[in-house]
């Protein structure tokens, strides 16, 4: 029986995707900041629910080693815990620029690090990073939180040549718009009501987003992706999730950078 480490899985696409395994006949380590809030999923056959915080080093090997020592192996690590960090550049302070890219690129470097000497024992593994459409397009305001995908993306690419020789597989899914949380407590709106020169475009953004997120995917849909990218047997680096997602991305490979961007313009002036 294989076994998957999750990160962020008290909610959204972390939760439905240990359901997902745990339905399929797979062992799941499913790991979050506040485990009293993973009671459903601990009473779940196969189902180890264990505190990580991406954030608190101390807590990472604490909780790999606790999910070796119930079921034996990590066969798959998936990085899905993150946020979304929006706002004008200057609104922010450092500090919640740090936090941003402490969760969604040093938090999931250290998990991975933490994983990689196992995986790399037994010569066998894959490590599935959550990105975003986000991680190949960007929208204003989205500086942070788009730096820190694009980083994902680039880390994993480079990770894909790195482990592929030592049996170690490097996946990216990238979802579209989700029906999760991102907008509620996964959300980091910063706005400075004396920086009134970024407020049409903050109003603009407002109108865009409504637009983009009319018609989002369920947590389940990329559950389903995330479970194809784990048994994928081939050299496939990127799964999109969502048919918005395959939509935004196949126009952004197919088209010019002017060409795009004046879409998304157009979009937010419309």
């Amino acid at each position: 029986m294989k076994t998957i480490l999750i990160t962020g899985a008290s909610s959204g696409i972390g939760e439905a995707t240990a359901r997902h395994f745990q339905v399929n006949g797979w062992n799941v380590i499913a790991t979050m900041r506040d485990p009293s809030k993973g009671g459903a999923l601990a009473g779940l056959d196969n189902v180890l629910v264990t505190r990580l915080d991406v954030t608190d080093e101390a807590s990472i090997p604490s909780a790999v080693a606790a999910g070796i020592t119930r079921f034996g192996t990590i066969d798959v690590l998936l990085n899905n815990a993150g946020y979304g960090a929006y706002g004008a550049l200057e609104a922010f302070t450092m500090d919640r620029i740090r936090r941003q890219f402490d969760t969604n690129v040093i938090g999931l470097l250290e998990v991975t690090k933490a994983v990689l000497p196992h995986m790399r024992q037994n010569r066998s593994g894959t490590i599935i990073n959550i990105s975003s459409i986000g991680g190949q397009i960007t929208f204003p305001l989205g500086t942070l939180y788009h730096g820190t995908k694009f980083a994902v993306e680039g880390l994993s690419e480079a990770l894909h040549y790195e482990l592929e020789p030592l049996g170690i597989r490097v996946r990216i899914v990238e979802p579209g718009m989700i029906k999760t949380n991102f907008g509620g407590s996964s959300f980091d709106f910063a706005m400075d009501e004396d920086l009134s020169d970024y407020a049409s475009t903050a109003e603009a953004m407002g109108s865009l987003f409504g637009k983009l997120a009319s018609n989002p995917s369920a947590p389940e849909t990329v559950a389903e992706v995330i479970w194809n990218a784990a048994n994928e047997t081939g050299d496939r680096l990127r799964f999109h999730a969502g048919a918005d997602a395959e939509r935004l991305l196949d126009e952004r490979k197919s088209q010019d950078d002017a060409t795009f961007i004046g879409g998304i313009k157009t979009l937010m002036s419309s």
